[in-house]
């Protein structure tokens, strides 16, 4: 994330850290959780999470044995991943220039970051170099939207944005699996397989599921443009045929992650 972009996500996911850790963050821990089984994250694991968040991920991974560092452009986020894991190495900084010598990680994540990057390729080539030979770089993306419950929340809010610059992608860009080996080869990795993740939501009551879902980033764009009424009117009515006999809320959501390795280095 560099220059405006890098600042845009400092303020959007900066702006309520609290209520993504406690709310939002864990409703994608099914994925956490699968990535780093796959990974095979245990004692020792040299583990980067590149757009930690607020270091839910890191705090799972740590709890494996990983030494664990992460890298964001929102330090009330860092702040937070410090709390969780006062071991970890977390820097406030962008993708596209990670502050770590070549080959120092055995696993390199981006849950659902690398690609908000203002130069993807360039965060995804960062990515790549400070990796090690034989290591694993995880880019995981939303699941294909087709039928997927948690895409009425982004289409409820689409209305409430401005309008995307020309050619911006937009949230499923990179849910087709062709677009996502293309996006990995783009920046010089080797593409390898691809795996889906059952992310199911679920929030206790509405109050709390307003909290969740009106803390990711572009929830706080649409708030900013539209005004906090309007959101709370458009994920409302969304969340109507979602409501359960108890006052709880839930509806179904997917993740998509790709396990791509570092172009081969000179002297390989």
């Amino acid at each position: 994330m560099s220059g405006g972009t890098s600042q845009a996500n400092s303020r959007l996911w900066g702006a309520r850290p609290r209520d993504w850790a406690e709310v939002q963050e864990g409703q994608f821990a099914a994925a956490y959780h699968a990535v780093l089984a796959h990974a095979g994250v245990g004692h020792g694991t040299l583990h980067l999470d590149a757009g930690c968040g607020a270091g839910m991920a890191a705090a799972l991974s740590a709890s494996l044995g990983a030494r664990v560092a992460g890298i964001d452009a929102a330090e009330g986020m860092l702040e937070i991943a410090r709390e969780r894991v006062p071991s970890g190495d977390f820097r406030l900084g962008d993708l596209e220039a990670l502050p770590w010598d070549d080959n120092s990680f055995d696993l390199v994540t981006g849950f659902n970051a690398i690609q908000f990057a203002g130069d993807a390729a360039q965060a995804l080539r960062e990515a790549g170099r400070v990796t090690r030979p034989g290591g694993r770089i995880v880019i995981m993306t939303w699941g294909d939207p087709s039928g997927m419950e948690a895409a009425g929340h982004l289409a409820a809010l689409k209305p409430l944005l401005p309008p995307p610059p020309p050619g911006a992608p937009g949230p499923f860009a990179l849910s087709d699996e062709a677009a996502l080996r293309a996006f990995a080869e783009a920046g010089g990795l080797m593409p390898g397989e691809i795996f889906d993740v059952d992310t199911p939501w679920h929030y206790p009551d509405k109050a709390t599921a307003l909290r969740g879902i009106g803390s990711s980033g572009m929830a706080v764009k649409a708030i900013e443009h539209s005004g906090e009424a309007a959101f709370t009117a458009a994920v409302t009515e969304f969340m109507v045929p979602f409501h359960k006999a108890d006052g709880s809320i839930g509806f179904g959501a997917s993740a998509r992650y790709l396990v791509a390795t570092p172009a081969r280095k000179p002297g390989q």
